[in-house]
Formats: structure tokens, sequence, C-alpha cells
């Protein structure tokens, strides 16, 4: 049975276990375990029979926008709802803080859009973000993420 549930920090080297491969391949942000250990409370967790089979963060920007980041499903379980599932716990969480916006930065377009989330300009985007996370990437400053929007 799949559950959602909040991050807590035993769940730190799992969650780092199953980002590594996306992390070397520049997919996902490299985090340190202070880094994740910081904005824990941001972390919901899909658990499958007992066992973490992905995770994404509901970071918060300002009293309207948040960002829905570092999503995370196990290799053989994508396409299953697990990701979509995810997002939605983060959009009501969004929702609860009565955030306005949600956006994300992707490479999975359609995935987004099947949720309702819209295709913005990256200028559109905070500039805390261009310079706290996306100068980290090995991608910067050519990068193919699309920026995509939730409005509630």
């Amino acid at each position: 049975m799949l559950e959602f549930r909040k991050a807590s920090l035993k769940d730190i080297a799992s969650m780092q276990e199953l980002v590594k491969l996306e992390v070397e391949k520049g997919v996902i942000l490299p985090r340190s375990n202070d880094e994740v250990a910081t904005s824990i409370r941001s972390y919901t967790l899909a658990i499958l029979d007992g066992e973490l089979v992905g995770y994404s963060a509901l970071y918060i920007y300002s009293v309207e926008l948040a960002e829905i980041r570092s999503l995370i499903i196990k290799d053989g379980l994508r396409g299953k709802g697990i990701g979509k599932g995810l997002v939605k716990e983060l959009l009501k969480e969004a929702l609860e803080f009565d955030i306005k916006k949600a956006f994300a930065l992707t490479y999975q377009k359609a995935f987004f859009e099947s949720i309702g989330f819209k295709e913005i300009s990256k200028e559109e985007l905070p500039y805390q973000k261009i310079w706290a996370d996306c100068i980290k990437c090995k991608h910067f400053p050519v990068c193919n993420e699309i920026a995509m929007i939730y409005t509630f």
C-alpha cells in the first residue's frame, strides 16, 4: 500500500541513496546531509509496503510562491502514479499555507502538465532561485529545464 508521510532526520541516508544516480546524472542538484537536515520539514516521502520509493520537497519562497523540488521516484516504479501522488500531496500542503502559486523546474514537461502546471519563462522565477540553487548545477548557465507553474 502506498502512503505519504513527512520526512524525519533518520530518513536522510535512505533519501541520499535513492537520489544518488540522478545527482550523478545532473538531473537533481546535490544536497549535503546537512542541507537536507536543515530543510527536512519540507520533504514528503512516498512509502510503498514499508520501503522508501520516492520523495519531493515543498520549498516556500514567499507568502504567495513555493517550489516543488527534488522529485525522485525509484527506478522501475516510475509511471505508476507515485510522483503524481507526491506532487498532489505537496500542492495540498501549499494550499494549507495559503500559497497562491507553485513552480517546478523540470525535464518532464508532460508530467507536470498532467497535474495542471503551465510552462512559463525562467525569467519569471525568483532571482534567489538562480543564485541559491541553479548556480550549483553542473549545467549552469546552459540549462534545458523547463519552468512550470501551478496556480491555485
